[in-house]
């Protein structure tokens, strides 16, 4: 059995996280600290923690606890796992797993050092629609893959009162759209393609005045061939969450990612295929995290797909590198 200790009561947390903590088999939520200490006792309360710390240090010190799951905004991830693998406690965090690749690597190697688990909450990774897509992809049906588009868009621009606002400081944040939720689409495209050869990067604020852009465009190069695109805004009032994969003998297309119905087309032929996701789309990451630590086995989504997600971020905002 791991006793989970959770760090941070944001909304994800509170629709999805602390469920797939308390309903993992094999796993318990045990404990909560959040920034509001005097919340601290209410929220654990509402999530189904018996225990409250009213600082995340103590609460990764807690001797009940066995691993953490972080989810704070990403400028503490980096303190708050190394913190957590020196009192000997398993890591789970949030995306992006920290504000640069250094900061990945500080968790790498402490959770190395005290030999302890890292995973990082790609979540995606386990989608029933995007293990469908690497099954296609591998059997040959659409022939090589030559190019993927990948577009996310949604209206955000909270104001200064919101209790989201910290995602529009860069301190905090790291940046914008192609930080928040552009890395989830990154780390897709790698484990569809694998490693990236050239990345090239554009951001603006096309619509709003503030430290991080509202809209962002990414061009890769995968080593095994094929070129992506990935689009993400916080400015488009029409929402959108595409995937379309092009082959030499077909092609993919998913109408929303977080939907469940994909068109595939080859030789001249289409089918639609369903596949539903799971309940809580937080579940199937939080079981392979906890089946590692069981196993003794690195989970599926680990600290090198973090940090590999981090480099072309960071390669993204300094505009134009290549590996």
């Amino acid at each position: 059995m791991i006793n989970w200790g959770l760090i941070g009561t944001g909304d994800i947390v509170r629709k999805r996280v602390a469920a797939a903590l308390r309903e993992a088999p094999s796993s318990a939520l045990a404990a909560v600290s959040r920034a509001r200490p005097e919340l601290a006792e209410s929220s654990a309360r509402e999530l189904g923690a018996n225990r409250w710390h009213a600082r995340w240090e103590e609460l990764v010190r807690d001797p009940g606890i066995d691993a953490v799951y972080i989810a704070t905004p990403v400028h503490l991830h980096s303190a708050q796992a190394v913190a957590a693998a020196e009192a000997g406690k398993h890591v789970l965090s949030e995306k992006p797993m920290a504000l640069d690749v250094d900061g990945c690597d500080r968790m790498i190697a402490a959770c190395a050092a005290n030999r302890v688990t890292l995973g990082v909450a790609y979540y995606r990774h386990f989608y029933p629609m995007v293990v469908r897509l690497r099954e296609i992809l591998a059997s040959g049906e659409i022939g090589k893959p030559v190019l993927a588009q990948l577009d996310a868009f949604e209206r955000f621009n909270p104001q200064s009162h919101d209790a989201r606002h910290w995602f529009v400081r860069r301190a905090e944040s790291g940046g914008g759209p192609m930080f928040d939720f552009g890395c989830h689409r990154i780390e897709v495209l790698l484990s569809l393609f694998g490693p990236v050869s050239e990345t090239v990067g554009l951001t603006a604020n096309v619509v709003f005045d503030r430290e991080v852009e509202d809209t962002a465009v990414a061009s890769l190069r995968f080593v095994s061939g094929p070129c992506a695109t990935v689009t993400v805004t916080h400015a488009a009032l029409e929402p959108r969450d595409t995937v379309r994969i092009v082959g030499t003998a077909g092609a993919i297309h998913i109408p929303a990612l977080n939907g469940n119905e994909m068109l595939v087309t080859s030789e001249g032929r289409e089918r639609r295929e369903t596949l539903p996701s799971p309940a809580n789309l937080h579940q199937p990451l939080v079981e392979d995290f906890v089946a590692a630590v069981g196993a003794s086995r690195v989970p599926r989504v680990d600290g090198q797909v973090g940090r590999a997600v981090a480099v072309i971020e960071s390669q993204i905002y300094g505009n134009r590198s290549s590996l």
